[in-house]
């Protein structure tokens, strides 16, 4: 008889316990979604592309490879400073072109006399590479490195040999100095003859010996170009691709389509928009008047980050190898701008209602998660619900002229159309804000300056149940 009472007693906690613990499982991923790696690189935003180069010193962009290594010679090179810029401006990391077209090593490489190796520069001993990587350690940003496969100083370029020889290369740069984050491939290519590029070789030798690194290139695998060198992604983002029948650079998908990625498609490949500092990748005197203004480089932010898209500014150092005041001074203005339109979240901790709340009760999914700071909590709805909507309540009346939305990610992603509206202020009536497609990683979004108490974001398609993790009002 206590058997029997006891196994009854035995089965109703574990009931009660199973059904507790069921409330608090999360929804089942939807789609392809980013691998460690990936998610990781989405949240560095924002970071420094470094074009510096024999066409530093020549004056064009695109270098023969006929050139002699005797132009390479910076006088005051310093890639601390180039570090503590990038530092100083609220980069993450710094990507170097190790390897433009030209063919021209930033490392004494053994697999090419078109090096520093054969420049006057530090009389031959030099290597940029090992001063970067290490400029980046003291500063604690990431380090990544540009290697082009076209190289046009390379006698064995477009035979069979090539491809071999250029494994080498990228072997030598990704076990000399240290951690990678992001391998860039540029798609720009001559007349292979005989040989095309062997992508998938090259992409196994970047995983090889960096398995941590994002691959960049037209078609990732890591993440894709943009679509343009403006720097800006397209209002609607889906960080998702379609990649079968496409290799990088001349048999890359449409610019469209990199541009605004591919709804319900099979790989997640985030976009990254690469943009210059300079009418030119490489530094130019003709150019020292012609940075782009603090009000261009909002717009692009907003156009990129703000648009689920990671950006990358190029800034490039001038003849001495340093980055020029200008256009450090152009980078601090552009970090102060930001800083004060971010620096008060009005959203922050507010009370948050939603039409409809994952197992309610439970308060593992609440929508006041959508407010607090942290990036592993979010709100999602009813399973199977794939419209609903928030409402921000700011306590009082503010003033503001931005908005920060983010999905969880991890999770995939999933918001396809949504509205935001606020309430006019002693009437009650809901006014329209902005209207929007995707969200992804990021969406911000900048309107005449509005006043009010309370916001409302309406989910009007998703393509699974919406994750929201965060929303900010500044």
């Amino acid at each position: 008889m206590e058997n029997k009472i006891f196994l009854k007693t035995f089965l109703i906690f574990s009931a009660i316990y199973l059904s507790g613990c069921k409330q608090f499982i999360p929804p089942d991923s939807h789609g392809p979604v980013p691998g460690v790696e990936q998610l990781e690189w989405q949240k560095m935003e924002y970071y420094m592309f470094v074009h510096f180069g024999p066409n530093t010193f020549t004056g064009v962009e695109w270098g023969s490879g006929a050139e002699d290594p005797a132009v390479f010679n910076p006088t005051a090179l310093d890639c601390r400073q180039w570090a503590q810029t990038a530092k100083n401006a609220g980069m993450q990391g710094i990507i170097i072109t190790a390897k433009h077209h030209d063919g021209f090593c930033l490392w004494p490489s053994r697999y090419s006399n078109h090096s520093v190796r054969n420049s006057p520069w530090l009389s031959g001993k030099g290597d940029v590479l090992a001063e970067l990587s290490a400029a980046c350690r003291e500063y604690g940003l990431k380090f990544g490195v540009y290697l082009s496969p076209w190289d046009r100083n390379n006698p064995a370029y477009g035979t069979p040999e090539y491809n071999q020889l250029f494994v080498n290369t990228l072997t030598e740069v990704l076990t000399s100095y240290g951690p990678v984050f992001e391998q860039w491939f540029d798609g720009a290519c001559g007349d292979l003859v005989s040989s095309p590029y062997d992508w998938p070789l090259f992409n196994s030798t970047v995983l090889e010996h960096q398995p941590g690194a994002v691959i960049f290139s037209d078609v990732g695998p890591g993440c894709r170009w943009v679509g343009n060198e403006r720097g800006f992604a397209g209002e609607t983002n889906w960080s998702t691709l379609d990649t079968t029948g496409f290799t990088p650079g001349r048999n890359a998908p449409p610019a469209g389509i990199l541009n605004s990625g591919q709804r319900g498609a099979t790989y997640w490949i985030p976009a990254e928009a690469d943009v210059s500092i300079r009418p030119g990748w490489f530094y130019s005197p003709q150019t020292d008047n012609s940075l782009k203004s603090v009000d261009e480089l909002m717009d692009i932010y907003f156009g990129s980050v703000g648009r689920n898209a990671n950006l990358l500014l190029n800034v490039p150092p001038d003849r001495r190898g340093r980055i020029p005041v200008g256009d450090s001074l152009r980078l601090m203005e552009f970090r102060q701008t930001r800083d004060e339109i971010f620096s008060r979240n009005l959203a922050l901790g507010a009370r948050v209602f939603s039409s409809s709340v994952r197992n309610e009760g439970s308060h593992k999914f609440r929508p006041g998660y959508t407010t607090d700071t942290s990036y592993d909590t979010y709100w999602t709805p009813q399973e199977g619900k794939t419209t609903a909507s928030l409402i921000i309540d700011l306590g009082k009346e503010e003033t503001f002229s931005v908005l920060l939305l983010q999905e969880y990610i991890p999770l995939g992603q999933r918001v396809a159309r949504f509205i935001v509206e606020y309430r006019e202020p002693g009437q009650g009536q809901w006014c329209l804000l902005v209207r929007g497609t995707t969200i992804g990683y990021k969406r911000l979004f900048r309107f005449p300056p509005a006043t009010s108490d309370k916001i409302r974001i309406s989910i009007l398609e998703a393509d699974a149940p919406p994750l929201i993790n965060t929303i900010a009002i500044y």
